[in-house]
């Protein structure tokens, strides 16, 4: 059971209406974070009947769910992020008109009739989540105390396994009654109203500062974007956590496709079992793997900063060998149990790295620092990770067959070994680099 200290009762710094607003300010920002990732991964557990029905190739397929998101989302998301850190900004606005456009481009997929149509409301979905997340830390960062920094994120980072559990078992289950048009436009609709509630009840943290602290704040001279990166850059750990967590999205995002379409091809399941299935792995595995990488990094890293990537690294480390053996045993039910403890260790990294991002830097650069995490993570990670996992798989049906992708997860298992080798690089400059504040 999550204690009150990973709650958001326990991350409030303070109390009264400023701890209230700071508890619905995390509630919220999950909720919106859940649509964020149910959106964007609601095509996975769609991918095999998108593809029979549209004629579409594994590459194809993997252009989809990766590249077409991900290089417009990346894209955008510096500019954007600049625009955050402005002190004039209204970020909750920016995340409301976020959460909107996304939102119906997601209920536009559902309407495509080729590939192409579906590949433009792919990327539309990119755009619109740009907004989101750079915007979403920059509020947390400011709104906590820099010792429940970590935690605080890591509730925030929920909303991914949170929204992948809720795509996999909506997106299976209605594919399989309705199709996989329904799906799409179940789940995007319900956006828009969300994105009323934000305005409605998330307040902005700059605008309700005391007269003394806004002026303060408002007499700041903003850095330039030419100062911003220098600074983020200047920091040795930003940059090794920065590699570690784009080789963790390239691989996770890669899995989160191919391990559906393993369990299809190779065992047999249908879109709502594996769907089900894979909800346990990447949903209640992740929330407790989320959570608990937050959790320790606070726990730990208050007693030595160095302690607040410890876990992501050894737990990496560790997570290699078993997912070898989850997608090496013939018996589903065998597979997905051993892919359970991989998965708590392997998402572990959310709140810390985030974490230490925002305290590498100063206020001025926060959302641009998550921005340029993110370029890599989606760039990499969403873009690259799924695309290339489906080019090789279908390099390898020559020999392969139906196991080919099969082979490509067998090789992604191991590959885990390099994330942990830059969290644990970047855990010995912890110490010497990050900022009281």
């Amino acid at each position: 059971m999550i204690d009150k200290t990973a709650s958001p009762q326990g991350i409030a710094a303070t109390t009264g209406d400023a701890a209230a607003q700071t508890r619905t300010m995390l509630w919220l920002l999950l909720i919106v974070y859940i649509f964020n990732f149910l959106d964007r991964q609601i095509v996975n557990i769609l991918a095999e009947p998108i593809k029979t029905h549209l004629g579409l190739s594994d590459t194809q397929l993997g252009l989809l769910a990766g590249p077409a998101f991900a290089f417009f989302y990346a894209l955008l998301g510096i500019p954007i992020a600049r625009y955050a850190d402005r002190q004039g900004t209204n970020r909750v606005r920016l995340i409301a008109a976020a959460l909107a456009v996304w939102s119906a481009m997601t209920a536009v997929c559902g309407l495509a009739q080729n590939f192409v149509q579906l590949l433009l409301a792919r990327i539309g979905v990119g755009v619109g989540e740009a907004g989101c997340t750079p915007a979403a830390h920059s509020l947390i960062s400011d709104s906590v105390a820099p010792e429940k920094r970590s935690s605080a994120i890591a509730f925030y980072g929920m909303g991914v396994p949170i929204g992948s559990l809720l795509g996999l078992m909506i997106g299976g289950i209605v594919n399989d009654l309705y199709g996989w048009r329904v799906a799409l436009m179940l789940v995007g609709a319900p956006g828009l109203l969300l994105a009323l509630v934000v305005l409605v009840f998330l307040h902005e943290p700059r605008h309700s500062r005391n007269p003394e602290a806004a002026a303060t704040a408002a007499a700041a001279v903003p850095l330039s974007t030419r100062a911003a990166l220098r600074e983020i850059f200047s920091s040795r750990a930003f940059v090794y956590i920065l590699i570690a967590s784009s080789v963790v999205a390239f691989l996770g995002y890669g899995k989160a496709l191919w391990t559906i379409s393993f369990f299809i091809r190779s065992h047999g399941l249908s879109t709502t079992e594996a769907g089900l299935s894979m909800a346990v792995v990447l949903g209640l595995a992740g929330v407790l793997g989320t959570w608990l990488g937050g959790k320790m990094a606070d726990k730990y890293g208050a007693r030595d900063k160095r302690h607040l990537l410890t876990f992501p690294a050894y737990g990496m480390a560790v997570a290699a060998p078993m997912l070898f053996l989850g997608y090496y045993m013939e018996d589903w039910r065998i597979a997905v149990a051993l892919l359970i403890v991989p998965t708590v260790l392997n998402l572990a990294y959310y709140g810390p790295a985030y974490g230490c991002v925002q305290g590498l830097v100063e206020p001025r650069a926060r959302a641009l620092a998550a921005s340029i995490m993110l370029f890599g993570q989606n760039l990499i990670g969403l873009g690259l990770g799924p695309f290339l996992f489906g080019v090789l798989s279908d390099a390898l049906q020559p020999v392969a067959g139906q196991e080919s992708v099969r082979w490509v997860l067998y090789g992604a298992a191991w590959l885990g070994l390099i994330p942990a080798y830059f969290f644990w690089r970047a855990s010995l400059r912890l110490t010497a680099e990050m900022k009281s504040g």
